[in-house]
């Protein structure tokens, strides 16, 4: 569970709500740029991929912000969901490993947008030293503590090869930061108090692919089922 504490409650919002607010941030922000001032539960949830009455209830949790007959106000909701989930403010980023990876991290363009500067690029191979990948220099891995104390830095990304993420792990978090995202193909650990989260593009796409199989697997059996049906009449 993650818990919000405001000036009067402390606020419990289960994670699975959690994780789809960002979606539903993503709809309202795409329907404020097509001029759409106001939406329906309905509407929302078909934007954001749900069904309304999930989607109604995770709105629930963050108090009651619809109108009867009306909707959702877009641009309102969609700054109360900003707030709740924190990106009304500014997060200073820091990633560890200028690969392939690091590189297409580096030059997202939708962390500034949703409130995420990179403040730092760290890479522990001299050669990559001074590089410059979008704008912002590449510096040695040691400079880690430095920088989190300069620019109070909470949130890390981890890019790197996998024999080397549990290292960076533990230099960030020693650091202060006390926030992961783990893009490495390594199971991380650290201490209470600091979360993780885990992006693994392969195991997306070896779940991707048992979903491929199975459905070549019920292709195959219904076909061996029409022709021994065929071959009955």
């Amino acid at each position: 569970m993650t818990a919000r504490s405001s000036s009067e409650t402390a606020r419990v919002i289960p994670e699975a709500t959690v994780a789809r607010l960002p979606v539903y941030l993503r709809a309202l922000t795409a329907l404020a740029d097509d001029h759409i001032r106001t939406c329906s539960s309905e509407d929302l949830a078909t934007a954001a991929g749900v069904n309304s009455a999930k989607l109604r209830k995770d709105l629930s949790y963050l108090g009651s912000y619809g109108t009867r007959g009306v909707g959702y106000d877009v641009d309102y909701l969609r700054y109360q969901i900003a707030r709740e989930i924190g990106v009304t403010q500014d997060w200073p980023v820091v990633i560890v490993g200028i690969g392939n990876l690091g590189h297409a991290l580096a030059n997202y363009s939708g962390f500034r947008s949703r409130g995420f500067r990179v403040v730092a690029l760290l890479d522990a191979d001299p050669e990559r030293h001074e590089e410059i990948v979008a704008g912002v220099q590449v510096r040695p891995f040691d400079d880690l503590e430095a920088i989190a104390r300069e620019h109070a830095v909470a949130i890390g990304v981890i890019a790197t090869p996998a024999g080397s993420a549990q290292d960076v792990a533990d230099r960030m978090v020693a650091a202060g930061v006390t926030s992961i995202l783990n893009f490495a193909p390594a199971v991380i650990s650290v201490p209470d108090g600091v979360d993780v989260r885990k992006v693994d593009l392969s195991i997306e796409l070896q779940i991707l692919a048992y979903h491929e199989q199975r459905k070549a697997h019920e292709h195959a059996r219904d076909e061996i089922a029409a022709a021994a049906a065929g071959g009955e009449s």
